[in-house]
């Protein structure tokens, strides 16, 4: 099993154009209906984690899926709107193929819509 590849992830607050500083996630490892948390960080003032949320060594090839607290970001900043949000945690669920790559999975949001994509 190869362990060269890592994850990264990076949330874009499209409302207010800026990165989305201080938005917690954590990251799972899926297998079948079990949930496994295997990391949690915090953005920093570029909306980036401070180093890949799923570094080499723990990397490896399976279904992941990050749960982004964009609610509480949301809040935070005056963007939540009324509750129930329309938005709150926002999970990603992906697959990791290639256990030599570096995979990047952004999120990018607003308080009513959001999009992500792999990234480089």
């Amino acid at each position: 099993m190869a362990e060269g590849g890592f994850l990264t992830t990076h949330v874009l607050d499209t409302a207010r154009g800026v990165p989305a500083a201080g938005m917690a996630i954590q990251l799972y490892r899926v297998s079948g209906n079990s949930h496994t948390k295997i990391a949690e960080a915090v953005t920093n003032d570029d909306g980036r984690t401070d180093g890949p949320i799923l570094p080499a060594g723990t990397f490896k090839a399976g279904q992941y899926e990050l749960v982004f607290h964009a609610g509480d970001y949301l809040r935070a900043n005056g963007l939540a709107g009324d509750e129930p949000l329309f938005l709150d945690q926002v999970p990603i669920r992906f697959g990791i193929s290639d256990g030599d790559a570096h995979y990047h999975v952004p999120l990018l949001v607003s308080p009513y819509g959001y999009s992500t994509y792999r990234g480089s």
